[in-house]
């Protein structure tokens, strides 16, 4: 995906009460800048944000985060915010990589992982958020009944996703190869700006749910 570059992002994310540009220094006490204690969902590269804000809008008894790298295209989700001043919504620029530093272990209820960046090559498959080594971070800052829901339409991908499960701490409660024609699964789905455009083209969405092994 190629982004377009906006001068202003970074010095209106800034100034931005709804983003937190250090969230390390929140570590452990995410429940302190929201309104309301609740329990905390989040979502790792909102993209433009449809998904979270809509989220974020239908169930008001939730806190939540979304994470995205790049300022260009937190900015686009922030002026979303700025409009509808969610209560339950706050945002942080940073890199997934760092994800332990910015929650407690246990701190997370539930990660939600949309049409992530594939990283094709073999060399780069530790940099995939479904990844083994993405996992080992998540079952640091889940809690104990966490959940993961991941999606994409990059079939590679999803069976990447499948096969890192083995060794990890997570099980598959739920899988699907064709979302949109899952009338289980697919029950109260909110569609990414990707999802959209994708499943327009004939693309089957793919998509897991994660929950932790039984000890």
């Amino acid at each position: 995906m190629r982004l377009r570059n906006v001068p202003r992002a970074r010095e209106e994310l800034t100034a931005s009460p709804y983003v937190y540009e250090d969230p390390a220094a929140y570590r452990g006490r995410w429940q302190e800048e929201f309104p309301e204690k609740a329990p905390l969902h989040i979502e790792i590269g909102t993209g433009k944000g449809r998904f979270i804000m809509e989220l974020a809008a239908r169930n008001p008894g939730i806190n939540y985060i979304g994470i995205e790298k790049y300022s260009s295209v937190l900015l686009r989700l922030l002026e979303k915010q700025q409009e509808a001043q969610l209560q339950n919504l706050l945002l942080i620029r940073g890199d997934a990589e760092a994800i332990e530093t910015y929650f407690a272990p246990g701190e997370v209820s539930r990660i939600y992982l949309n049409f992530s960046d594939p990283w094709p090559k073999d060399r780069h498959a530790r940099r995939r958020l479904p990844s083994r080594e993405f996992l080992a971070r998540y079952d640091h800052i889940l809690a104990r009944d966490g959940v993961i829901e991941f999606k994409t339409d990059q079939r590679p991908l999803f069976d990447f996703a499948l096969e890192a499960l083995e060794g990890s701490a997570f099980r598959a409660a739920a899988v699907t190869f064709d979302l949109h024609a899952d009338p289980v699964m697919n029950e109260g789905n909110i569609m990414t700006e990707y999802e959209e455009r994708f499943s327009a083209k004939g693309n089957k969405i793919c998509k897991y749910i994660l929950t932790r092994k039984e000890e």
